[in-house]
């Protein structure tokens, strides 16, 4: 069996195409949901009252350290027992959404902390509040001191969109298994694959590594 046979992509062109648009759209849901999600729970992280951090501290530290497909499962099985009706794909994006939220928190607070803490007391001085203190003076500089950090839990979060093929999510790994398993050519389908995943990492690394250079130029 060769590594590179193009019959399995001519052939199977269509599936091949569904299951990266579905990929595509998980990721950027995803990408949203986790970078908007994550920075609100390390925002908790550092809040000056005790009862948010702790929230934030226990939803860091229970999603960090169960599989990503446990989580997945949970709203999979879990929503609809408790009455939520939800789709595959849904299940699948929430997910990934809360899963790399917490890795991007955690981030995000290491860059929060990395501020001079001179630049919250002169917002302070300024009469700015604490919600006006982070979106205008803290955070801005946060994020460009983890922008890198950030960028791999996001390029992480492409590739953990293969989880929505265990529960039929309809993506790229998902056809790529009925493919495997009306062709049995598992070895250029998966390397098709593989081809497809990087179609979407690169650029997004490239895109990364240019805004760190921005960022670094206008610093």
């Amino acid at each position: 069996m060769t590594l590179w046979d193009f019959n399995i992509l001519v052939e199977h062109w269509d599936q091949f195409m569904a299951g990266l648009g579905q990929t595509i759209l998980a990721s950027l849901f995803g990408l949203i949901g986790s970078l908007v999600l994550g920075t609100l729970i390390a925002i908790l992280r550092i809040a000056p009252f005790r009862i948010l951090k702790a929230i934030g501290a226990i939803y860091v530290e229970f999603i960090r350290n169960i599989p990503l497909l446990v989580v997945v499962f949970f709203f999979f099985l879990g929503l609809p027992a408790l009455g939520v009706p939800v789709d595959p794909f849904t299940s699948g994006t929430l997910g990934l959404m809360v899963y790399t939220a917490a890795f991007i928190a955690e981030a995000i607070r290491a860059g929060i902390q990395a501020v001079p803490s001179g630049q919250t007391e002169a917002a302070r001085s300024s009469g700015l509040s604490y919600v006006q203190n982070m979106r205008y003076i803290i955070l801005p500089q946060a994020i460009k001191i983890v922008l890198p950090a950030i960028g791999n839990q996001l390029i992480n979060l492409v590739k953990n969109s293969s989880v929505l093929g265990v529960i039929a999510g309809l993506d790229l790994m998902y056809y790529a298994d009925l493919i495997n398993l009306s062709t049995f050519k598992g070895i250029p389908v998966y390397t098709f694959v593989a081809l497809f995943y990087l179609l979407l990492t690169v650029p997004l690394s490239l895109a990364v590594h240019y805004m760190e250079r921005r960022f670094a130029r206008s610093n």
